[in-house]
This record gives C-alpha cells, structure tokens and sequence, in this order.
C-alpha cells in the first residue's frame, strides 16, 4: 500500500492481485490520519481483519479525543484535569451533550432540569422485589434500566430532538437514584428518595448513606470527591461500552435498551470492574513487605499473576485521570482520618517501584485510574460490588453524548462487522442412518 498526492487530497492504493482501491485518506482535528476503506470490498472483493477494532476507527466524532503516547485527554478540546479541578460533573455533562460549555443561564436552566428528573416512577420501586437480596447491583441496575422505555413511551423515539433531549436527562438524572435504590435493596434498607436541594454528587451520598431514623450531614470532601470521579469517568473516547451503546442504536433501538447494553458491557471485569481487580489485589498483597514476592511473581510470565491496575490498552504514559484520582485520594483519606491506611502503603509503594523499576518503566506499565479509585470508594463506604455501579452512573453521560453523536451523523448505518470464517466448507447433510 502506498500513499501518494491527488487533486482531492491524500488516497492510499492497495492492489490485490490484478485489483486495485483506490481509498481517500481522512483528516481529523487532531491524531493520525485514517484510511476510508468503505470501497476496498467493492474494488477488490476482500475485506480487512482486525481482531478488537485496535487499528480501526469505526465512526467520527467531536467529543472526546485520547492521545495515549502522551498521556492527553480531552473532552470537546478541554484537558481532564482542567474539568476535574475547575468544572463540576453537571457542568461537565453539559459540554458533553452541547459541545460548549453553558454560560450562568443556560447551566441554571440544566441543572434544574436534572435536579426535577431524578425521581423514578413509583411503580419502578416494586422491580427491586423481583431480585434476590443478594443479586449483584450492576444485574439490578441493567435490569432496571432496560425496564425504563416501558414507562417513559414519551421519549423513546429517536428521530424527535426533543424527545432525545428529555431522555437525555432522565438517564443522566435518574441513574444515580435507579443505583442507590440497587445498594439499598442490597443491604435490606428502605429506599431513599432524592433532594432537591443538594447537588448532583451529595444526592447520591445520601441516597446511599442517610437512614430514616436520622439525619444525615454529606461530607463536603466526600460530596466533591465525588464529583471529580464521575467527572475523570465521564467519556473516554471509544471504549467496549461506549461502541456496544453505538452499535446497539445503530438498529434503531431506544436509548434506554442502549444505555442498559452498555451497562452489560462495563460490567465485564477487564472494563469497569478493573478498579474492583486492583483493590482485590492490594487486598491480597496485604502489607508493605510482601509487596518485593508479587513484583518477582509480576515479571514471570509463568506465574499468571499480573499486577491490576497498571497499564492500560490506550495510554502507553501516565493515565491523566490517575494524576487527580491520586489527589483526590489523599484528600478524602485525610477527610475521614484514615491516612495511615493499610492498602494506600501498598499502593503508594507500588506506585514508587512501578516508576522507577527498569521493567514496568520499559513496559510503560504506569499506575492508571483504577488503581486509586478503587482505595477511594472504600474509603467512602461503597462495598467492592458498588465500584461498577458507580462507573455506570458517570458513564451513562458519555454514552448519551455518543448515542445522540451517532443518531445525528448522516454517515451511521446500522453496524454489520464482517468476519474471517475458518469452519467447515460447504458440505451436503448426511441422514442419521448413514453416518459412521
């Protein structure tokens, strides 16, 4: 394949045997270049082979942008550590939607409109009891979540803006009730239904936290700890959740069953519950002086062990998001008093090996978000089996931007992967009697 100059810009040619496809080279506003392949089948009569998509990019898009050598995350063109010390999550959700950041008006108008849409349907609270009391939350929550088109017939169609925007704002404003309700059932506690007088992230604090028989007081630190890490898991480009949500409406279908199949998708363990596997791990290193045994057992190939939590399939630099997941993670222990906490030695000493050690630093094994969030959210009183949960609430809003991204674009069309067979070849059926 070579790349040469037209009269139209760049094309690559790629001939195969006495074919030949001629295919125009694409431009983004930032990263590298893409091959368009759309006609290579119609020019040659083969495909490409691409196992995980890691070389191809299936869509166009204006919200988020990773360059991972560099370890540089942007949404609508701002750096993640700028939204995540200067912005709020609401804030953050409207420039995702929007493409802009909202002047004092237009987040006044936004803000109430999530804050008015974080009650469910009453008969959605009867669901829960359909569960069993030890049922993962992230099986509740996508069931839940799936459940809603059958009570909100007003915005499921997905060729009305308006009604695009109204379920917009009812997945971004109702997924932290739908997941605290989860974490309730979960503990055999009553429900706790919504204020409208606290913010997006102190809401959800005690939704999960307050109990009838008491007053609860949201922790200020812990409200705002919070917030940063909806905020620093808000989008991340186009990830297995995010192209499931993508390739889901891409049928047509309504944003509810997409954002439920996103759902299913974040909960496999090598997506989001990644931050759960780091914190099983420093569980299982325990103390600091062990922690020389599983770097050896980490650096042989033969063990099986592999340190959770460092590394990651984009970035080949330090994670952006890991930088302020660090920060806010000692902010919220000294918050509580723990600072002397067991797991944050391991981790903290870990951190240190892992980049100063030759062979995680040649490997470019660096600490990713994962790896402090899960110490955080301990910390914070969330059980283990809450971690997903809680990345599907700050997700939810990427998946909405994409999604309503997706059904705007003039270039979607329902999404048909092909597929390199390798079964058997054509062969006639054998009746049961003739068979050896």
């Amino acid at each position: 394949m070579t790349a040469e100059s037209s009269s139209t810009g760049k094309n690559a040619r790629l001939s195969i045997a006495s074919k030949t496809s001629e295919m125009p080279v694409r431009s983004g506003t930032l990263g590298p270049d893409v091959v368009d392949i759309g006609r290579l089948y119609r020019d040659t009569g083969c495909f490409t082979y691409d196992p995980g998509f890691t070389s191809t990019a299936n869509c166009s898009s204006k919200i988020t942008y990773i360059d991972g050598d560099n370890g540089i995350l942007l949404h609508r063109g701002y750096p993640i550590d700028q939204l995540a010390e200067q912005s709020n999550f609401l804030e953050v959700c409207y420039l995702l939607l929007n493409g802009e950041l909202p002047n004092k008006s237009q987040f006044k108008e936004f803000d109430a409109a999530i804050t008015r849409h974080t009650m469910v349907h009453e008969q959605m609270t009867r669901f829960y009891t359909g569960f069993r009391r030890d049922a993962h939350p992230m099986a509740v929550v996508c069931g839940v979540i799936g459940a809603m088109s059958a009570f909100y017939h007003d915005s499921t169609d997905i060729n009305d803006p308006e009604q695009r925007r109204i379920a917009a704002n009812r997945m971004i404003a109702k997924m932290p009730t739908i997941a605290a309700m989860a974490y309730k059932y979960s503990v055999g506690q009553p429900f706790i239904y919504p204020r409208n007088d606290l913010d997006y992230a102190a809401n959800f604090l005690q939704m999960c936290f307050a109990v009838p028989c008491e007053p609860y007081v949201v922790n200020p630190v812990i409200a705002r700890a919070l917030d940063k890490i909806f905020i620093l898991h808000a989008d991340h480009e186009q990830n297995a959740s995010t192209s499931t949500v993508r390739l889901a409406g891409s049928s047509g279908a309504n944003p509810f069953a997409c954002i439920a199949a996103g759902v299913a998708c974040l909960w496999g363990p090598a997506h989001g519950g990644a931050n759960e596997a780091a914190l099983n791990m420093l569980q299982e290193i325990g103390t600091v002086d062990r922690i020389p045994e599983y770097i050896k057992m980490a650096k042989d190939k033969n063990s099986g062990f592999r340190l959770m939590g460092f590394g990651h399939r984009v970035y080949k630099n330090y994670d952006p998001r890991a930088k302020v997941m660090q920060k806010t993670c000692h902010e919220v222990l000294d918050s509580l008093g723990i600072r002397d906490e067991p797991l944050l030695k391991v981790a903290m000493e870990l951190e240190r090996i892992a980049l100063q050690d030759d062979y995680f630093v040649e490997k470019k094994l660096y600490p990713n978000i994962d790896f402090y969030s899960g110490i955080t959210l301990r910390a914070m009183g969330f059980p283990v089996q809450l971690f997903t949960v809680l990345f599907a609430i700050a997700r939810t809003v990427g998946w909405i931007a994409q999604w309503r991204e997706m059904i705007e674009d003039p270039e979607q069309r329902i999404g048909r992967p092909r597929q390199l067979y390798i079964g058997a070849p054509q062969r006639d059926f054998i009746p049961m009697g003739s068979r050896s």
